[in-house]
């Protein structure tokens, strides 16, 4: 592995804010990451941060073949402006056989194009948390994560509907087809949820299902 690099090291393109975020938690969580940018100004920047920050032309597959880019397992790229660099970027790195590539999208047809040269995953996080915001800008839910086929995970305070019963009792998945996975008095931890699992007024509950059944059950148990 070039550059001092560990195995199953992850490579990311572009330190813009995404990028920058995503590259600071990854070597928080342990990962060594190979951050890349073509900005003197944005590598120096990062340098003091980052173990591993680069100065290069992602879009060259030679500049990035001398950084070892072709050796990692995963990448992200993570340019936040400029379809084109993304594009080549991610081109480059699928020839180059990165095995798992994950890219960034600006818009819908973006990620499209990205899907149809080799991206394998890719995420649109303005997008998601934009979907994220209005959700929780409604006042019912706490938090809230969706994921690409519809379905989503949300934190919501125990409706009334739910108190001093337990959750075969409130029937909350015959009722809106969403499934409490997890429940959170005050001061203690999150507990897996049963069917005899007792609600309390005041209590979190960790509900799945699909955005639609989410939504509904947002709405009417919130009076």
């Amino acid at each position: 592995m070039a550059r001092g690099l560990h195995e199953g090291a992850v490579l990311v393109v572009g330190l813009g804010r995404f990028g920058s975020a995503l590259a600071e938690d990854l070597q928080r969580l342990g990962h060594d990451v190979l951050a890349v940018d073509r900005s003197f100004d944005l590598v120096q920047e990062w340098s003091d941060q980052l173990t591993h920050v680069t100065q290069a032309d992602a879009t060259s597959a030679t500049a990035m073949r001398q950084i070892g880019a072709h050796e990692v397992d995963v990448a992200v790229v993570a340019i936040g402006t400029g379809i084109e660099a993304s594009l080549l970027s991610t081109g480059v790195l699928v020839d180059l056989g990165v095995r798992e590539v994950w890219a960034k999208a600006i818009t819908t047809a973006h990620g499209r194009l990205l899907e149809r040269i080799g991206a394998g995953h890719v995420v649109y996080p303005e997008r998601d948390t934009g979907r994220r915001v209005a959700h929780l800008l409604n006042g019912r839910l706490i938090d809230y994560i969706e994921f690409d086929d519809g379905y989503a995970i949300v934190k919501v305070r125990a409706p009334r509907a739910t108190w001093d019963k337990t959750l075969a009792e409130s029937a909350l998945r015959t009722r809106y087809g969403v499934t409490v996975v997890g429940v959170k008095s005050p001061g203690e931890a999150f507990n897996h949820a049963l069917p005899d699992t007792g609600v309390r007024e005041g209590d979190l509950l960790i509900v799945s299902g699909a955005r639609s059944a989410i939504e509904r059950f947002a709405v009417e148990t919130s009076t």
